[in-house]
């Protein structure tokens, strides 16, 4: 099989070969039967990919629609495409129509404490332990990420100094924000928070991060580090 990929993808044009046009000219470039031609990798020893797939396509009328109702049997009656060709066609299909059911979740500015306190007020609400969440943003404060990084008992929670700031690597973040909640009750931050707070605020700069703020959640209310002028 190996071999015969190898002889029909060296008999294309460059210009028929679509992973090399994709990567070359991007996506878009791409013609309907190029993109199923990547997903089944290969044709057969009378046609190349792209070749099988302009030919399944025409005999559906170029309709996308009518290929994504074929079942695996109905797409293996075609010469060269059998079960793992069809599941994966099928399966494309259907994230294409799950994509489109979904509407593009709004990313919140989170540019304030108090926005902060209304993103994540549901997540520490009544909790009986303490946890410590980051939130992840990029440029205009826009979340980019939001990951739970630790929960411990009534008043302290370790926290993975690299782990935030890989995190904050992976999700392309230009800024953090840190937040956790006292079980408590007490608004005001402890020893630990403040010195947990400068310790991240250092270690962020030499990645070029910025630690927008350090909010403190209680059922009653919240403490801003920003706000009070501790950061």
């Amino acid at each position: 099989m190996d071999n015969l990929l190898r002889v029909t993808i060296k008999s294309w044009a460059q210009a028929d070969r679509p992973r090399e046009k994709l990567l070359e000219q991007g996506r878009r470039a791409l013609t309907d039967a190029e993109l199923l031609a990547i997903l089944i990798g290969s044709g057969s020893r009378e046609e190349s990919a792209v070749e099988l797939c302009k030919r399944i396509l025409y005999d559906r009328g170029n309709d996308l629609h009518d290929l994504s109702r074929l079942s695996v049997s109905e797409l293996c009656r075609y010469k060269g495409i059998g079960d793992a060709k069809a599941i994966s066609i099928i399966a494309a299909l259907e994230l294409g129509r799950r994509r489109k059911d979904q509407k593009e979740e709004q990313r919140p500015i989170l540019n304030s404490s108090k926005r902060v306190h209304e993103y994540m007020e549901h997540l520490y609400q009544d909790l009986l332990h303490e946890e410590f969440w980051v939130l992840y943003l990029a440029s205009g404060c826009k979340l980019v990420g939001k990951q739970l990084i630790g929960k411990g008992g009534n008043d302290f929670t370790p926290v993975d100094v690299k782990q935030v700031l890989r995190l904050a690597l992976e999700c392309g973040a230009t800024s953090i924000v840190l937040t956790h909640n006292h079980p408590s009750g007490s608004i005001k931050p402890s020893t630990m928070d403040v010195q947990l707070t400068n310790k991240l605020t250092e270690a962020a700069k030499l990645f070029d991060f910025t630690i927008n703020d350090h909010v403190i959640f209680t059922n009653a209310g919240y403490y801003s580090f920003r706000d009070s002028g501790m950061l």
